[in-house]
């Protein structure tokens, strides 16, 4: 007895150590060169070796199994808040270790629920695999919101390659591949289960694989369909100027910054962009309270003849003189009658504010110093902004997310209900340093075209900028840490066109997901109460 506890306790520790790996895997990340995606293939292969590998626990230590595996596999993919915090925000080395621990345990939150859940569901004989994949989205969707929320490397962006697949995004959004990664891997644990007990796979997770195969046909059918994108286009730039986030505050680098992004803009302007993109706050300065510097780029539009979406801090004075910060994007236009701004309004914890300061004080200091000395404000709230283009019949709807705000799909989707017919991601992912972020924040902003049906236009400081089409599907990318440009005729997506079912009703699949797991929860606790199944045996 006590030998077969220990070959249990050694095959559930190896199941789950592959689960770990796996979920890692799952990601882009740079090794020698190059890029590293085996989502394709780890986004089935995570959540049957978690399945797997929680099989027998009781709630509680399913839950605890769970956390646990988790925390080692979303710290590892947060390893890039080392270089966030230490490298760059010259922090102590003991907050580059806690970032990573604690944002991964936020992630592990979820992972621990779907434990739970799975164990309850087995008591009551409903972990089947579509009430297990309704339960694993739910768990997900929670990050989106909870404590502000943190959705990184969710199951759903291991999909992003998965070109069939992609078209599901615009009706459910990313949370509708989640729950596709889950029920396939539910499908795939199912199966090995019975390969092991010398049985036949389930109907249900033959069911499971129909729906998987009817999704992807679906996808290609969508794909075969789409009508040519024959309406109007703008041709647009993307700017890399490289600045290394060592010395992008430095005054005395200031020159060379703004150099740099006007040398690029000139280049664009000659080969014909009518709209040119600068990174999330690529100017060392703020318009607002520098008069020679908003002169100096109004001028740099009107010679250029091309409208400027440009990153830069945001000032306005209250009466006392005291002033409010915020992370901008303006908008420049060749006349100079008029400039726009809209205010970053998702701001990161931690990085642009300081959560609970009242109650923490002293303790805590703002990592991603730059912008303000203390915390930077929030914006209204997600809109879209008019640019007079150079040469156009009519002037062009724009949504303008920054940095953060592109890992939230609901706050995305806002910009383009408000009436954008295309997105300027403008982002400064030099924090990340060469590690796995970049690449992965790519792919979660390529998911926000798949979702909203505009394609996205993406200016990052040190890379990746891309082009991205209105399937998700990344046209055009720089090379990380390198100055460059894209350059390409992007068509416009006006609603309904642009406004795909996921713009109009937002995460109702997600909320789907969450009653489905709540009514099968219930159920399994009503018909599991005081029943243990074979081989529940509560050890970890």
């Amino acid at each position: 007895m006590a030998r077969d506890r220990r070959v249990r306790r050694g095959r559930r520790a190896a199941l789950l150590g592959a689960y770990a790996v796996a979920t890692f895997l799952a990601f882009p990340h740079p090794v020698a060169g190059t890029v590293v995606d085996l989502g394709v293939v780890c986004a089935w292969l995570s959540p049957a070796l978690l399945i797997l590998g929680l099989e027998g626990l009781a709630p509680a230590r399913a839950a605890r199994a769970a956390f646990a595996a988790s925390l080692v596999a979303h710290g590892a993919i947060l390893h890039w808040l080392w270089v966030v915090t230490v490298v760059y925000g010259h922090a102590p080395a003991v907050a580059g270790l806690a970032g990573p621990l604690f944002l991964g345990a936020y992630a592990a939150l979820s992972a621990a629920l779907f434990g739970a859940g799975l164990a309850v569901l087995r008591r009551g004989g409903l972990a089947g695999p579509f009430a297990l994949a309704a339960l694993w989205t739910a768990s997900e969707h929670l990050r989106s919101f909870l404590f502000t929320g943190f959705p990184w490397a969710t199951l759903g962006y291991a999909l992003h390659l998965d070109v069939a697949l992609l078209p599901l995004a615009s009706i459910t959004g990313v949370y509708g591949l989640s729950f596709a990664g889950a029920l396939g891997g539910a499908a795939l644990a199912d199966a090995a289960r019975a390969w092991r007990d010398g049985r036949a796979p389930g109907v249900a997770a033959g069911v499971a694989v129909a729906a998987l195969v009817l999704a992807h046909a679906a996808g290609l059918v969508a794909l075969a369909l789409d009508a040519p994108e024959t309406g109007p286009r703008v041709r647009v730039a993307a700017l890399q100027g490289n600045i290394d986030q060592g010395v992008k505050w430095s005054p005395a680098f200031a020159e060379q910054t703004l150099a740099v992004y006007e040398g690029l803009t000139r280049e664009a302007a000659a080969r014909g962009a009518q709209v040119v993109a600068w990174p999330e706050t690529a100017v060392p300065g703020s318009l607002e309270a520098d008069p020679a510097l908003r002169a100096r780029l109004v001028a740099l539009a009107r010679a250029s003849r091309a409208a400027l979406v440009v990153g830069a801090v945001g000032i306005e004075r209250a009466d006392g003189g005291s002033a409010r910060f915020f992370d901008s994007a303006h908008v420049l236009e060749p006349g100079g009658a008029r400039l726009t701004r809209y205010d970053k309004s998702h701001l990161v914890p931690f990085g642009e504010y300081v959560p609970f300061r009242d109650l923490l004080g002293r303790m805590l200091a703002a990592v991603a110093r730059g912008i303000a000395s203390g915390d930077v404000t929030p914006g209204a709230g997600p809109r879209a902004v008019r640019i007079d283009v150079p040469g156009a019949s009519a002037p062009l709807t724009a949504g303008v997310p920054i940095c953060y705000e592109l890992i939230f799909p609901e706050l995305v989707r806002r910009f383009v209900r408000d009436g954008a017919e295309i997105l300027f991601a403008i982002t400064n992912d030099a924090w990340y340093g060469r590690t796995g972020a970049p690449y992965q924040f790519l792919a979660m902003t390529a998911m926000r075209s798949a979702e909203t049906r505009v394609w996205t236009v993406r200016a990052a400081n040190t890379g990746v900028s891309a082009i991205i089409d209105a399937r998700g599907r990344v046209r055009d990318r720089t090379r990380i840490f390198e100055p460059g440009m894209l350059v390409a005729d992007v068509p416009l997506r006006p609603p309904p066109a642009g406004g795909s079912f996921y713009t109009r009703v937002g995460d109702a699949f997600a909320g789907a997901c969450w009653l489905a797991a709540a009514g099968a929860l219930l159920w399994a606790w009503r018909r599991g109460r005081g029943d243990r199944p074979d081989g529940e045996d509560g050890t970890a």
